[in-house]
């Protein structure tokens, strides 16, 4: 089943500068070869239900191995079985009715 979440890891105990960590997820999700997407609270992520939260999952025990004692994870996910659907697909939907400087072209 095809997924598409919204991944927020919060180290805890690390200080206020938690970039390096953030980046380590990003490497985790380039490594597993799945679509993702930052954003200022966040990344989008889609793929296969399993793929996905097996990278979640280590996430987690990279963000461990750096030296995060805790960690706060939200996660957001939607399915459909209706039809395929991406993450470019559902911002590209949006922007069909209003258009922005970033995505014209």
């Amino acid at each position: 089943m095809n997924v598409i979440v919204d991944l927020c890891v919060v180290p805890m105990g690390v200080g206020v500068s938690v970039s390096k960590y953030v980046a380590e997820c990003q490497k985790v999700l380039q490594e597993a070869g799945l679509e993702h997407q930052l954003h200022a609270y966040g990344t989008n992520v889609e793929g296969d239900w399993d793929d996905v939260f097996a990278a979640i999952k280590r996430c987690h025990e990279r963000v461990h191995e750096l030296g995060a004692p805790r960690i706060t994870t939200s996660i957001k996910v939607g399915t459909r079985t209706d039809r395929e659907q991406s993450m470019k697909d559902k911002t590209e939907s949006v922007y069909r009715i209003v258009p922005t400087e970033n995505n014209l072209g």
